[in-house]
Formats: C-alpha cells, sequence, structure tokens
C-alpha cells in the first residue's frame, strides 16, 4: 500500500506541475497585456477565469491517462467517474486548477495548483505548485511532507501572544463582517493576523513554520484537500470541516501543536462559531 499511495503523489505531483505551467504562461501574458476572460459564480467577488478552466481541464486530461479508472472532482467541472469502471477504484481526485484565483487576476504570485488523492474521503497524497515561482509541496500519508524535497516541520511558538494567524474571508458580504469581527477579536490575543488569499498555500505555510496557524470557514474540499495533509503530515494540528462542531460546521483549523488548546479556546471565547 505504502508504495501505491507515494505513486500516487508522483502523480499529483505531475499533473500539478504541468498544470502550473499552463497557469504561469498565462499569467505571464497577462503580466505584458493579454486580457482574460473572467465570469463569477456565488457572487460579483467570487471569480471564474478562462485559465481555471483550461487548467482543469489539463489535469482531467492528463489523469485520464495515468489513472483512467479514478474519479476525479475539480471546482470548475465537478464530479467526473471514469467510464467503463462503473465501481471505480476508490481513489478521487480533488483539483483545484487555480487556488488564490483573484491574487491571479490582479496580478499577485501567491496563487497555486492543487491536486490530491482521496480515498474514501481522507487525502493520502497532494500536491500543491506555484506557477509563479516553480515551488512544489507535497506530502504522502504517513511519510511526511516536503518542499521541493526538504522535510518540511512546523512552528513551536511558545505563546499563542508570539504566534502568527493566517485566515480567509467568504464571498458573501454578510459572512465577511461577521468573519471581520472574529478578527478583531482574536487579533489582539496573537502577535500578528495575514490575510493571503490562498488557503491552500496558508496550509503549506503552516507546514514550512511560516505562519503558526490558520483558520478559516466555507471552504470546499478542493480548496484544502492538497493543503490540509502537506501541514498535517508537517505535524501540525488540523480539524477538517465538519470535525468539530464547537468551532463551526465548516470551519478548517491548522495549527503547531505548541498552541493549539489554547488557540481553539480562543477562538471558542471570540464566538468563533458564529461566523
Amino acid at each position: 500500500m505504502e508504495s501505491d499511495i507515494e505513486s500516487l503523489t508522483a502523480t499529483a505531483e505531475q499533473v500539478a506541475v504541468e498544470a502550473a505551467d499552463l497557469v504561469r504562461d498565462a499569467y505571464e501574458s497577462m503580466l505584458a497585456g493579454t486580457s482574460v476572460d473572467v465570469d463569477t459564480k456565488s457572487s460579483e467577488t467570487d471569480v471564474v477565469t478562462a485559465v481555471d478552466t483550461a487548467s482543469e481541464r489539463l489535469v482531467r486530461e492528463r489523469l485520464a491517462v495515468l489513472r483512467p479508472h479514478d474519479t476525479v472532482l475539480g471546482e470548475e467541472e465537478g464530479t467526473h467517474t471514469a467510464e467503463h469502471s462503473p465501481e471505480g477504484t476508490g481513489v478521487t481526485w480533488v483539483v483545484d486548477p487555480i487556488d488564490g484565483t483573484v491574487n491571479f487576476l490582479y496580478g499577485l504570485p501567491w496563487f497555486a495548483v492543487s491536486v490530491a488523492a482521496q480515498i474514501d474521503g481522507m487525502s493520502v497524497a497532494g500536491a500543491v505548485v506555484e506557477p509563479a515561482s516553480g515551488r512544489r509541496w507535497t506530502a504522502t500519508r504517513g511519510r511526511g511532507a516536503w518542499l521541493d524535497g526538504r522535510p518540511l516541520r512546523v512552528s513551536a511558538p511558545d505563546d499563542l501572544g508570539v504566534s502568527l494567524l493566517a485566515t480567509g474571508f467568504a464571498y458573501t458580504s454578510e459572512r465577511r463582517a461577521r468573519q471581520a469581527r472574529l478578527v478583531a477579536a482574536v487579533l489582539n490575543k496573537v502577535r500578528d493576523i495575514r490575510r493571503q488569499g490562498s488557503a491552500a498555500l496558508d496550509l503549506c505555510a503552516v507546514a514550512a513554520g511560516w505562519i503558526d496557524a490558520y483558520v478559516e470557514h466555507g471552504l470546499q474540499r478542493w480548496d484544502w484537500a492538497a493543503g490540509a495533509l502537506i501541514a498535517e503530515e508537517a505535524g501540525a494540528v488540523v480539524t477538517l470541516p465538519g470535525e468539530d462542531p464547537e468551532l463551526g460546521a465548516d470551519a478548517i483549523l491548522a495549527v503547531a501543536p505548541s498552541i493549539a488548546e489554547p488557540l481553539r479556546a480562543t477562538l471558542l471565547e471570540c464566538d468563533i462559531s458564529d461566523v
């Protein structure tokens, strides 16, 4: 089984790199003045570009060759089950073709392609690749997490008050307002708060120790499938949506073990469940 899972990680990295190359080329063309077709989804702030669609289609095409009997769940095109394999293999690929699309559109280089393999709803292999920098974040369940082949380990802050927290905001104005109240309540209990615009990369940043914790509400499976595994395999305490109802049914939390309990207590004290 270990070798099977490791092969899934290799496949995730391979297809994520190929999609990231496509996204990078489009990004560089956009910076040079080429326009990109943009549409909206759940709200005017929830955008999708032609590059998102092209990236996901590339991933699906490559997986159809490399893993033809698997199921694929993508942000833009939903779930596709392999033809001629009604029972499937038990492996589902979860794909975010550009995590951080708004950053991409504005020319900010903090966005990524995220590809994860899940079995029975659990991520077992994943890759997050940054088109702008070329950095490759990978993880295999039970075997660790890496950045460009270098093993990752989370931070170990001595106290919540000196910790750096990352978060994100929803697309609807009503929920943004509630999230802003939570941030305001938490801000004076930590060193500082970052909002960087890519859930996948925020989770990777926890894995690298670049930030000490990350919390957000309202993410979809493709937002966290690879990044949460990378954070967990680097030693983070990870709570996925639905696992801790007191934090909110759709909350995700990834945190360095040394501040896991005090951060959770602080979030509850600041009424995170109302977000």
